[in-house]
C-alpha cells in the first residue's frame, strides 16, 4: 500500500533526523509510513516515519528504527 500524500508536500519532506530522502515504504504490521533512504549518521540508523489518515508524523520520538532485513534497494 502507498502513502497517498499530496505531491508537493511529498517533494519537500525530509527525514528531521538527517534531513535524508524519505521513499515510501511498508511498516512490520502493513501500514504505509515514509522510510529514511540514508542511514541517519547521527543516529546510527535508518527510521521508518508511520502515516495517519494521510498525514505523516515526522516526530523522532514517534519513528520506529528499521532493523537490518529492511534495507532498501538504492
Amino acid at each position: 500500500m502507498t502513502a497517498q500524500i499530496d505531491g508537493w508536500l511529498r517533494e519537500i519532506l525530509r527525514c528531521p533526523v538527517c534531513r535524508g530522502e524519505l521513499v515510501d515504504g511498508t511498516s512490520p504490521d502493513g501500514a504505509p509510513e515514509l522510510q529514511c533512504a540514508d542511514d541517519c549518521e547521527q543516529a546510527g540508523q535508518r527510521r521508518g516515519y508511520h502515516i495517519d489518515d494521510g498525514i505523516p508524523v515526522m516526530l523522532e520520538s514517534e519513528a520506529r528504527s528499521l532493523n537490518v532485513d529492511e534495507r532498501l534497494d538504492k
